[in-house]
């Protein structure tokens, strides 16, 4: 599985993503223009680019307005995602550009105090912007499975011109999706992350991670916008690395995992307990760990740690919101160190033992599960029989020729 780290050094826009990842992946270009063009009705093309870097702008040709009222052409939600839903998109494209617009129709309705159904857009529904997303939606399909990070996010400032009128940047169904991502003032004005690049950045469930994400380094792709920055080209570039893999023979090798925390002051320990139980058996979730710690107005609360895989965090993080009752949580991703393990099934004394070995540096060592043991009285009894269940697991992994252990 790859990782693709993003760097928005002017921005992010959905034009932008586009042209990144063209850049990156020029095999997709025919394909990715096709689809595009079918859905919005429009001409397509990606173009060289030269500010600074080299690089790719995908540029969409303006489509006709109906009576020519371009600026206040409006598309319902639920017109666009009947169009998505019934067309011949491949149904993985066809889902991750539902799943786009449906945030942002979440994002404009808490915007203007409506239902997402009611949701009419403006410039998100033109033509272009649905070629935008239908583009974004068939390369993220096409280069799955992946994971995503991307790296601080410049904030921006002054105004932008909407139908709506004159809004703060970010505007504020911008800043809704971005929410729990870090930004920074480079001090550089101007609309520097737009609704769609913002709802694709939410979409793909970007960590943020500093530094970089490790491997080896694949490809990379530059996508420019169509709007001019002084100090900075307007670009997104797009790093794509091959995950390393873990070592064998005892040395530790890299992984990445992502964090999610939280703490819950609300909620009682029984049904809590109940809660972490079923995050705990979610398929992306490595571990979860609780202590108790002190909160606002110095009531005791549980603080929440959550260890997934990158590649779930936005199905993690609405488990977390969906089992608890936190309101707010924290992710990060974080560079990890594992060693090679495995398990063996060993028979004691009746007793059937599965057995975590571990390759370390020093040697094999075991750890003997304690489910196995339980109907067996006793403490004594049972430290007796996984201790003799580990030596006799340790002793055949020594004996096994090497290389055997999987990871």
């Amino acid at each position: 599985m790859n990782h693709l780290h993003l760097d928005a050094i002017g921005g992010v826009a959905g034009d932008m993503f586009v042209a990144s990842l063209l850049d990156a992946f020029p095999e997709h270009e025919d394909a990715t223009i096709a689809a595009a063009e079918r859905l919005a009705g429009v001409r397509c093309q990606a173009l060289r680019h030269r500010d600074t870097f080299a690089g790719l702008r995908f540029d969409v040709a303006a489509a006709p307005a109906p009576h020519g009222h371009h600026d206040h052409h409006h598309v319902a939600w639920r017109d666009i995602r009947a169009r998505l839903a019934g067309s011949d998109l491949a149904e993985e494209a066809k889902a991750h550009a539902i799943g786009i617009f449906a945030l942002l129709a979440e994002a404009e309705g808490k915007v203007h105090g409506v239902e997402p159904e009611a949701v009419g857009f403006h410039e998100v529904g033109a033509a272009d912007s649905i070629a935008d997303i239908v583009a974004a939606a068939w390369l993220i399909a096409a280069i799955s499975p992946a994971r995503w990070s991307v790296a601080k996010l410049p904030l921006g400032s002054g105004r932008v011109r909407t139908a709506h009128g004159l809004m703060p940047v970010p505007a504020p169904a911008t800043a809704l999706l971005l929410e729990g991502f870090a930004l920074f003032d480079d001090g550089i004005a101007g609309e520097r992350i737009t609704p769609t690049g913002a709802a694709i950045l939410r979409h793909l469930g970007c960590a943020q991670s500093q530094p970089r994400p490790g491997g080896r380094l694949l490809r990379a792709g530059t996508g420019f916008g169509t709007k001019t920055f002084p100090g900075v080209p307007n670009c997104l570039r797009v790093l794509v690395f091959e995950s390393m893999p873990v070592a064998e023979a005892g040395v530790p090798g890299h992984r990445e995992i992502q964090v999610v925390e939280f703490e819950v002051d609300d909620q009682s320990a029984e049904d809590l307990a109940a809660g972490l139980d079923r995050l705990r058996r979610f398929a992306g979730v490595l571990d979860v760990v609780q202590m108790p710690v002190y909160g606002k107005k110095g009531r005791l609360a549980t603080h929440v740690r959550v260890l997934a895989r990158p590649d779930a965090v936005q199905q993690v993080t609405d488990a977390c919101f969906r089992e608890t009752t936190t309101i707010g949580l924290r992710t990060h991703l974080v560079a990890g160190l594992v060693l090679p393990r495995r398990q063996a099934d060993v028979a004691v004394d009746g007793h059937t033992l599965s057995v975590k070995l571990v390759e370390r540096p020093g040697g094999v060592s075991g750890k003997a599960e304690s489910d196995a043991v339980l109907p067996v009285e006793g403490q004594a009894a049972r430290a007796r029989l996984r201790r003799r269940a580990e030596q006799l697991a340790e002793a055949e992994a020594e004996a096994a020729p090497e290389g055997n252990a999987a990871t």
